[in-house]
């Protein structure tokens, strides 16, 4: 079984989505964890745009990187530019994947705008996740 690290900045929103798609998308084939270089706690905002979707990431927890230093990943994804600045140094043979996607949670304008930005930035990584799961774990 693969073992995913999901790396952003405050493990709080797209690092969790992500952590939801992919774990919904490789079932059995993979253990995925999540984490930030920091930590923030998860976002409203997705837990709500992810439950739309039919995904719970409700009981998800906000990690830091520090916790999964002694677990050997064979993959870890950085899904922004600031966690792949800041990833510490993996002493592992892990492949680094790295896509940069727009933070929702520094989305501005009214509930239904915010919203949307959120919608957005899911869609996008549900995408992404779905063919991680299908290049790397097939």
């Amino acid at each position: 079984m693969k073992k995913i690290l999901v790396l952003c900045t405050g493990n709080s929103c797209r690092s969790q989505i992500a952590e939801g798609y992919l774990r919904h998308f490789a079932g059995s084939k993979a253990q995925v964890y999540s984490a930030g270089v920091e930590t923030h706690g998860v976002n409203p905002g997705a837990i709500r745009t992810m439950a739309e979707d039919g995904i719970d990431i409700a009981g998800h927890t906000s990690n830091n990187i520090s916790e999964y230093l002694d677990i050997d990943f064979d993959y870890v994804i950085t899904v922004c530019d600031n966690a792949k600045e800041r990833c510490p140094f993996f002493p592992s043979t892990a492949e680094k994947i790295h896509e940069n996607f727009p933070d929702p949670a520094k989305a501005t304008g009214s509930e239904e705008e915010i919203a949307a930005a959120f919608r957005s930035v899911r869609n996008t990584i549900k995408d992404f996740s779905q063919q991680f799961v299908n290049k790397y774990l097939n």
